[in-house]
């Protein structure tokens, strides 16, 4: 199948690119792969959306909301010891007056219910595994491949995939994406940028009871039960009439090798102001993520021959805000509008550095250029020194000081097992605190038994002198 642009993934950049390249050349075909069963299915319910990027390419859009979508009500960061939680100064990054605690599966299937009646096409359950490059240009992808059995080999329900072709792919794939990692290194693409770091991001969904819930709220947490040495913090949001989201977000270049961050999250439910919220609730779903930390320092080249990154897989999370769906969302709409320019001529450059351009010039790399110092702070000097920073950075220099604090990689940061404290976790007691088992159960996620496995190591002789005797598998 042919068209003028083939977007992979139906997160919030891809639909976003999807519905602005519509709105600039309705006559363009455009196709949406989603490896979800359906838009919205591998995105977790519960994130507060800035809406900004929404407000420019949907300015009606409140007055057909997607469900679940709160108001911001009221903020707290705090900052918590074992036993007690100490209200700090809301950082102005964390303001939330004016945005939307959202369930962001939603938002996606309402932006894709758009994209679609734009005449956009949108093929959810098709998981993209190959790109087709052709001569150095990317020409689409093949999507959808069927029965390939554990060892990698055509099992005996084995259907090839379809070639989805195209003068333009862009490439949403979110966090880490396969695809994007194979054209990172085959176009050279983090040539000259600092290495990318990440975070986890645990996340659970609860219905509480009504008395205690107060829609819109949100609340941000740091300090326990993390060390100083490690960089990460938690948060509630309220939505709906009684659904709280709650998370954790650990750096992944934490130093203690003992160290779980689905652990750390379940032990953080057991603070007794957290407690009080949750008690006599029920845990209705799980789910994990990584996150790009990296930033402004962190963003490898765009553009390459016949497509380009958008979104989370180029890393645009604003870190400190602990919000990227705007800023995704911007990143497609402005790929759009480069590929609006582009599709009017049939010999255009391969090449779209109109993107590239747009971006540096868009509120996007302003807003991550103000707060490319606050993540590398905590990195350099722990806790107390990256929160002097961060004070430093936003109310002193004010996103303007005259350096640009470099990254680490995360793996750099770990420390061997025998150099590092153990860590008795309690047992999970299956009301507030929970098991790996029952949470993955919720997550929905769902393999064949003989498919491939997603995680392959790169090099399988590593795994006991390197990953079990140096480091007890970390």
């Amino acid at each position: 199948m042919e068209f003028d642009v083939l977007i992979v993934g139906a997160g919030p950049a891809g639909l976003a690119a999807a519905i602005r390249l519509k709105q600039l050349s309705p006559e363009a075909s455009v196709c949406v792969v989603e490896k979800g069963s359906e838009v919205g299915a591998h995105i977790l319910s519960g994130a507060v959306l800035e809406p900004r990027a929404l407000d420019e390419l949907i300015p009606d859009w409140r007055d057909d909301p997607p469900g679940l979508a709160t108001p911001a009500s009221e903020d707290a960061f705090l900052y918590l010891t074992e036993t007690k939680a100490f209200k700090l100064p809301t950082p102005p990054q964390m303001h939330n007056h004016g945005n939307y605690v959202v369930s962001l599966g939603n938002v996606c299937r309402w932006l894709g219910a758009r994209a679609e009646a734009m005449g956009v096409e949108i093929y959810p359950g098709f998981a993209a595994s190959e790109t087709i490059i052709e001569d150095g240009v990317v020409k689409g992808v093949v999507a959808g491949v069927m029965g390939i059995t554990r060892e990698g080999e055509e099992g005996p329900n084995y259907q090839p995939g379809m070639e989805l072709r195209a003068r333009y792919t862009l490439f949403g794939e979110g966090c880490r994406g396969s695809l994007t990692k194979k054209l990172e290194a085959l176009y050279n693409l983090r040539d000259g940028v600092q290495p990318q770091t990440y975070g986890l991001g645990i996340k659970e969904l609860w219905e509480i009871p009504k008395e205690r819930h107060v829609p819109g709220k949100i609340w941000h947490t740091t300090g326990w039960p993390l060390t100083t040495d490690t960089y990460g913090g938690t948060w509630i949001y309220m939505l709906g009439e009684n659904l709280v989201s709650i998370g954790m977000v650990v750096g992944l270049d934490y130093p203690n090798t003992w160290l779980s961050p689905f652990d750390e999250m379940q032990r953080f439910k057991t603070h007794p102001e957290i407690r009080k919220i949750l008690e006599g609730g029920k845990r209705i779903a799980y789910g994990a993520r990584a996150l790009n930390e990296g930033g402004l320092q962190s963003i490898p080249k765009l553009v390459f021959p016949g497509g380009a990154l958008i979104g989370d897989t180029a890393g645009f999370l604003n870190v400190p805000k602990i919000k990227g769906t705007h800023t995704s969302m911007k990143s497609g709409m402005l790929a759009a509008e480069a590929l609006a320019e582009a599709l009017k001529s049939e010999d255009a450059s391969p090449v779209l550095d109109a993107y590239p351009e747009a971006l540096k010039t868009s509120w996007v790399w302003s807003e991550l250029q103000g707060v490319r110092n606050i993540r590398p702070g905590f990195a350099k000097w722990g806790f107390y020194g990256g929160m002097i920073n961060a004070a430093l950075e936003t109310y002193v220099f004010r996103g303007k000081a005259p350096w640009t604090l470099a990254h680490h990689a995360d793996h750099s940061a770990t420390k061997p097992a025998e150099q590092s404290r153990k860590i008795a976790y309690p047992k999970p007691d299956g009301k507030l605190t929970f098991d790996r088992l029952s949470s993955v159960f919720l997550s929905n996620t769902n393999h064949e038994e003989d498919q491939p496995a997603h995680l392959k190591l790169k090099d399988p002789s590593k795994w006991k002198g390197v990953n079990w005797d140096t480091y007890r598998a970390p």
